[in-house]
């Protein structure tokens, strides 16, 4: 901490590169009504945070931001309102403000060493669960099980195709498919991410920089059947091919659309595959709490590839607008 009343922050006061991103000195926030002070021990990187850097057209970030949504800690203080039983307890917050919006794009977020969060926000880690595994879970984690279970029903013995497999969300895709026993068909752009997608348990690779016609290999590799479950949140150039992919009567998952959210559909496909498309709308608490005690009990280990202080946040979301990463990027102020 900088001082008694001053803590350090990563903030941006513009648009831009990495270059944008810098160590600033501020005030510790005050708690208010409904508020607990916490101390900041971990914080996930997103994609979310690279959008909130460079500036997106149709949602204007607020200057200055601190950007990062997943964040981990350990409540210091307790404000009017708040229990006094919070005080000590390790937890993770849960990224979306009760009013509506993110930590770290609508809000300040978690590259800095304290933050004001609101009481509903808190949620309790489990004996166990570290504070840099904690903060792997929350928007990644959390999107993945509520589209994977809540909304796609995935069950053992089922063909998942998931693209844009090494990332944060789609590594966890990968766990949670075979956690319950599917069988994971993993796109992905080089060799390497192949191999460490394999190492977590991926049956097939496909590698569509080198087939870009990703379909047809994913026909083949079912023995043209199809897949049962495709997980598709690139958007962009995919939809169709992610159609020919399908297997009659299967399941078409997205929760996004990072390539483009404009995407040409071939209607065909839907009538004669009987194809069912599944939208998925983020996290709620019940899903951060499942991923949790998934930790806890053994079942899920969170990927986590890069571990940075805070003065080398920007190093953090450079690798993610690189897509040179694996899995997580935890900061650790």
């Amino acid at each position: 901490m900088a001082s008694n009343t001053t803590m350090k922050v990563s903030a941006l006061r513009a648009h831009g590169g990495i270059e944008q991103l810098k160590l600033e000195e501020w005030p510790i926030p005050e708690v208010g009504d409904g508020q607990a002070l916490v101390e900041i021990k971990a914080c996930g990187l997103n994609y979310m945070d690279v959008f909130v850097m460079q500036g997106m057209p149709d949602m204007p970030t607020t200057m200055p931001r601190i950007p990062g949504g997943d964040i981990a800690g350990i409540v210091r203080k307790a404000g009017p309102g708040v229990p006094e039983e919070w005080v000590g307890k390790n937890v993770v917050l849960f990224p979306r403000f009760p009013t509506g919006g993110v930590l770290g794009e609508n809000g300040n977020g978690g590259l800095c060493e304290y933050i004001a969060a609101d009481q509903r926000q808190l949620i309790e880690i489990p004996e166990g669960v570290s504070f840099e595994d904690a903060a792997a879970l929350p928007i990644a984690y959390g999107t993945s099980h509520r589209m994977l279970f809540t909304r796609g029903k995935i069950k053992a013995g089922e063909k998942v195709l998931i693209l844009g497999a090494s990332g944060g969300v789609g590594v966890s895709c990968l766990q949670f498919a075979k956690m319950v026993g599917c069988e994971v068909y993993a796109c992905t752009s080089s060799e390497e991410k192949g191999q460490k997608l394999r190492e977590l348990g991926a049956d097939h690779i496909i590698n569509y920089t080198e087939t870009p016609e990703f379909s047809r290999a994913v026909w083949n590799a079912t023995g043209k059947t199809g897949v049962d479950v495709a997980i598709n949140f690139t958007g962009g150039d995919t939809w169709i091919q992610t159609q020919r992919s399908m297997a009659t009567g299967g399941r078409i998952l997205t929760c996004g659309s990072t390539a483009g959210h404009l995407c040409d559909i071939d209607v065909r496909f839907l009538w004669h595959r009987e194809t069912e498309i599944i939208g998925s709308r983020a996290y709620v608490p019940e899903d951060i709490v499942a991923c949790l005690d998934f930790v806890a009990s053994g079942k899920l280990k969170p990927v986590v590839e890069v571990w940075l202080s805070l003065e080398r946040a920007a190093e953090g979301v450079g690798l993610l607008a690189d897509r040179r990463i694996f899995g997580k990027v935890i900061v650790t102020p």
